[in-house]
C-alpha cells in the first residue's frame, strides 16, 4: 500500500539555498534507500516532496518515472504469476500453483484473485488433512492380526474320518433303497369319499342314428324318406349289411303294396 503523501514542517518554513539543497538531497537519498529496498511506492512518495521544494527537480522526476517503471514492471509479473497459478490450479499442480499465487501476493498490490485461489488451496489442504487422517486411522483398524500356527493334524485322524463317511453314506443308501421296495408293494387304494369314476359312454354313430330313425320312418308310413336315409350309410359301415336288409324289406313291401297282394311278412322282418 503507498503511503499518503507526508509534508513535513520543515518543507513547508522557508529555508535558505543552502538548507533548501541539502534537504533535497537528504529526500533524495531517503527515496533511494526505499526505492533499492522494492518499496517503489514509499521511494515515489518521498521524491515527490522534492517537487514542493524545487519544482521541475531533473534528478526526483528521473527518479520518479524509474519507480513508477518498476512498479508497472511488478504489477504485470504479478498478474503473470496470478495467471500461471491459475492454470496450475485448474490442471492439478496444486504445489506450482501455491507457489506462484504466493509470488503474486507478495509482489505487492491488492491481488484479489490470487487471495481466492489461495483460499481454496487452504480449503483444499484442509480437507485433504483431514481424509488422509481418516485412512491412517482405517488402515490401522485394518491391520491383520497374526494367525495362529495350524497345528499338523495326524493322518490317521483322516483315515478315520472319511471311513466314518462312507458308512454313513452306506447306510443312507440301504434305508433308501428298502423304503422305496416297501412303497412299491403298496396296494393303490382310491381315496376314500372320491366317488368311483363313471364308465365310459358308449359312443352313438351317425349310422345308428339313421337307422333308428328310419325304422321310425317306415312305421310311420313314409318309406320312401326311409329308403334316402338308408342310402346315406356309408358301404364300410358295420351296420350297412343290416341297412341293406331294411332297404330290401321296403322295397318289398312297396311293390306288394302296388299289386295289390297282401304282405307275405311284416316290415323289417325277414321272410320265413
Amino acid at each position: 500500500m503507498s503511503e499518503p503523501l507526508r509534508t513535513d514542517p520543515a518543507d513547508q518554513a522557508p529555508l535558505s539555498e543552502a538548507d533548501r539543497a541539502a534537504r533535497i538531497e537528504q529526500l533524495l537519498l531517503s527515496g533511494l534507500d526505499h526505492y533499492f529496498g522494492g518499496r517503489y511506492e514509499q521511494a515515489i512518495n518521498i521524491w515527490t516532496r522534492v517537487a514542493f521544494l524545487e519544482r521541475g527537480h531533473g534528478r526526483a522526476r528521473a527518479y520518479i518515472e524509474r519507480a513508477r517503471g518498476a512498479l508497472a514492471e511488478r504489477q504485470r509479473e504479478a498478474e503473470e504469476l496470478t495467471h500461471t497459478g491459475i492454470a496450475a490450479y485448474e490442471a492439478g499442480d496444486l504445489q506450482t500453483a501455491r507457489e506462484r499465487l504466493t509470488r503474486a501476493v507478495e509482489q505487492g498490490g491488492s491481488n484479489d484473485t490470487a487471495l481466492l485461489f489461495l483460499q481454496r488451496l487452504n480449503r483444499l489442504d484442509a480437507v485433504s488433512g483431514a481424509g488422509q487422517r481418516h485412512d491412517v486411522v482405517s488402515n490401522r483398524s485394518r491391520v491383520p492380526r497374526r494367525e495362529q500356527p495350524r497345528t499338523a493334524r495326524p493322518a490317521g485322524g483322516w483315515i478315520v474320518t472319511i471311513a466314518a463317511c462312507l458308512i454313513v453314506i452306506g447306510l443312507v443308501a440301504v434305508a433308501a433303497l428298502a423304503a422305496r421296495s416297501w412303497l412299491v408293494e403298496l396296494p393303490v387304494t382310491a381315496p376314500q369319499g372320491e366317488p368311483a369314476r363313471a364308465e365310459a359312454l358308449p359312443i352313438v354313430r351317425m349310422s345308428d342314428t339313421r337307422m333308428s330313425r328310419a325304422r321310425e320312418l317306415v312305421t310311420s308310413g313314409h318309406p320312401h324318406d326311409a329308403l334316402a336315409l338308408l342310402t346315406e350309410i356309408d358301404i364300410a359301415d358295420p351296420l350297412r349289411a343290416e341297412a341293406d336288409r331294411l332297404t330290401a324289406d321296403i322295397q318289398r313291401g312297396l311293390l306288394e303294396g302296388v299289386s295289390g297282394a297282401p304282405a307275405t311278412a311284416p316290415v323289417g322282418e325277414a321272410p320265413r
